[in-house]
């Protein structure tokens, strides 16, 4: 295999930080292909934990040549402080290269982007408030600045000028705000010239070559399938594609290129922030949970909301995706429980159904209950061991997606896996 990618099933905080982690041994370069600042990507390394918001997670790898790639957006302060203090922290970590086509986050995108969501009152999205969905709204409107804008500084400080004349009168005139001042703009964001201008190139020419001299490439993205902009449970969604498909625009690369997709699934649900969740659990059942599976934003610290697996919507990411095979994560949590739900096919309107809809508002699921195991599974190494309910849950689901689970995550550490 040449090219692999990494997707999450869910709407998010699969593990796919664990599992990119896991099979970055086999590879020689790791590449990031959309979102921003916004993900969460959690790597636990003799017992300390890192968190990696822009940056590939095998950045901590020396031998590793890691990529951000097109598709993503970048907050400039922000690479740098993490880049910094991986580098203060371990010395030596993996080469970095930015795309020159990534679009940058800029300080008007984070403050609108709160104005907006403050004043949408109940019906606010939810976001991070990071500048995300700003930043890719910029991007199609073709005004935004790319990193490659700001290594020409008569361009980019035209750029900036035309832009930020006109998200004023925004910040003004709708939101009531202060303006933000051309000139400190300007000078926050050249201050990082000589941290990018070793680190960009054009990764299009980079990443296909890497390809056709036979390296091994592993893609990895940020949140979920159902936070995709188009096909995810909108508007509760990000503003970019987390899916397989997304990995060739983000990557610039051909799909005939992708040579398989892993899928990340969590063995229960979870998502951050509004929106509809038909299996979310009673509050009793998700407050134990959320505690025994850390279930806290790794980018915002926010409680996630949790419930029981939703078998429709796997399916239907296995499909959207492509998946070949599955990466089961987190089947230790759901120890002690004495009876596990899992969603089967949905009710709309009194008429049941197998398909997947976007529309979940009045969807109601109908459940499989089988039997759960009281034996705390965390160190078991052999799938054989497992208890014969924990081995029924496993094969129930790839009964439910069609697809094998290759991979059993069974707590946070690298070597806390079941291999199938």
């Amino acid at each position: 295999m040449t090219v692999s990618v990494v997707i999450g099933m869910q709407w998010g905080d699969e593990g796919k930080g664990k599992v990119v982690d896991y099979l970055v041994k086999d590879v020689d370069v790791v590449l990031r292909y959309q979102g921003g600042s916004n993900a969460g990507h959690t790597v636990v390394l003799g017992g300390k934990k890192f968190v990696f918001h822009l940056l590939p997670s095998g950045m901590l790898y020396p031998d590793k040549l890691c990529v951000i790639g097109d598709g993503v957006v970048v907050d400039l302060p922000l690479l740098y402080e993490e880049y910094m203090s991986l580098e203060k922290e371990l010395g030596e970590i993996g080469q970095l290269r930015i795309s020159e086509l990534a679009h940058l986050v800029m300080p008007y995108h984070k403050l609108l982007d709160e104005l907006e969501e403050n004043r949408r009152g109940e019906k606010k999205i939810g976001t991070t408030k990071r500048g995300i969905g700003p930043a890719y709204a910029d991007k199609v409107s073709r005004i935004g600045i790319r990193i490659g804008d700001l290594l020409r500084k008569e361009k980019f400080e035209s750029k900036l000028k035309f832009v930020l004349d006109r998200k004023n009168e925004i910040i003004v005139k709708i939101y009531e705000g202060s303006p933000l001042d051309y000139n400190k703009v300007k000078e926050e964001c050249l201050r990082y010239v000589g941290f990018l201008k070793d680190r960009v190139c054009n990764t299009v020419s980079l990443v296909n070559s890497l390809i056709n001299s036979g390296k091994k490439l592993l893609f990895e993205g940020a949140q979920g399938t159902l936070l995709d902009i188009t096909y995810g449970t909108y508007p509760y969604v990000t503003s970019s594609h987390p899916l397989s498909g997304g990995a060739c625009v983000g990557a610039g690369i051909s799909p005939k290129d992708v040579d398989e997709v892993i899928g990340v699934l969590k063995a229960y649900t979870t998502r951050v922030g509004m929106g509809p969740f038909p299996t979310e659990m009673d509050e009793k059942t998700a407050s134990l949970v959320r505690e025994k599976g850390g279930e806290f934003g790794a980018t915002t610290g926010r409680p996630r909301r949790c419930g029981w697996l939703d078998g429709v919507m796997i399916r239907y990411s296995a499909k959207l995706n492509g998946v070949d095979k599955i990466a089961l994560t987190k089947l230790d949590v759901l120890s002690g429980l004495e009876k596990i739900k899992v969603c089967v096919a949905y009710e709309i309107s009194g008429r049941r159904t197998d398909e997947f809809t976007p529309f979940l508002d009045d969807v109601k699921p109908i459940y499989m209950e089988i039997d759960g195991w009281e034996k705390d599974i965390r160190g078991i190494r052999k799938f054989s061991d497992l208890p014969s309910e924990a081995r029924n849950y496993v094969k129930l689901i790839e009964e439910i997606v069609e697809r094998k689970v290759f991979f059993i995550g069974l707590g946070p550490g690298r070597e806390e896996v079941i291999l199938v």
